[in-house]
Parts: C-alpha cells; sequence; structure tokens
C-alpha cells in the first residue's frame, strides 16, 4: 500500500533500526518505547488485521517472535518479554514485542469482572460466531 508507514520501512523508503530480516519479516525498534529494546514485528506483505492473514504468514511471525524474545532476553537482560497485536494505530498486522521486568512499574492491562451469569452469554456469543 502506497501510504502505509510500515510498507515503506519494509521497502527501505524510510528508515529504520532495523534488528532482523528476512525474505518475508522485518523487525526494528518502535519510535516511541515503552522500554529499551521495544520491537516491532511486520509481515513485508500489506495485512491490515492479524485474522486476515494466512497461517503460513502467523505461524512464521510467532516462530520469529520466539526468537526474538530470547534475544531480548538475553540482550537488554529483561524478566520477560510482552507481546502486544493491536493494529489500530497503524492499519498494517504487527507484533510488539516489549521487555518487562518484574518491578519495573509499568501499567498492566485494565480486568473487570463478569457479573452472574455474563461469562455464560459472552461465551456463547463467541462460539456462535465460531
Amino acid at each position: 500500500m502506497e501510504t502505509c508507514v510500515f510498507c515503506k520501512i519494509a521497502n527501505g523508503e524510510i528508515s529504520s533500526s532495523k534488528v532482523y530480516e528476512d525474505a518475508n519479516f522485518i523487525a526494528f525498534l518502535d519510535i516511541h518505547p515503552v522500554s529499551d529494546g521495544h520491537l516491532l514485528i511486520i509481515p513485508k506483505q500489506h495485512i491490515v488485521w492479524m485474522q486476515d492473514a494466512d497461517d503460513e504468514t502467523i505461524s512464521g511471525i510467532f516462530k520469529l517472535a520466539k526468537k526474538l524474545m530470547r534475544a531480548l532476553k538475553n540482550g537488554v537482560g529483561c524478566d520477560y518479554v510482552m507481546i502486544s497485536i493491536v493494529g489500530k494505530d497503524v492499519p498494517h498486522f504487527h507484533l510488539h514485542l516489549i521487555p518487562r521486568n518484574f518491578n519495573d512499574g509499568q501499567p498492566q492491562f485494565p480486568t473487570k469482572q463478569y457479573k452472574n451469569g455474563e461469562a455464560n452469554e459472552v461465551v456463547k456469543k463467541i462460539i456462535a460466531a465460531l
């Protein structure tokens, strides 16, 4: 896609702090990191949402994520690596790999509790959509 910033990075039109590249994927530092080493992994092919990607792309990106998570743990010395898939800000499927430490003070995901019977209704909706 001509206007997609991630496509421009993948095509070399915009520079990035690249840590990995192969024929299908590129990984680079996020320009607004949550922590040092915060990486983005993108498929070079323009895909807006993860659920629109083929199974080969999905398995490939997660195998690469595993490899890069190990590199992040060893390279930046974090306790674990959080993975996030949102895609809201840039309409190109991407994974965030965010190095974290157990007591880093970074916020966790907000949570809620289901009210009586609410969980069963949510389960029914998901199952119906399968």
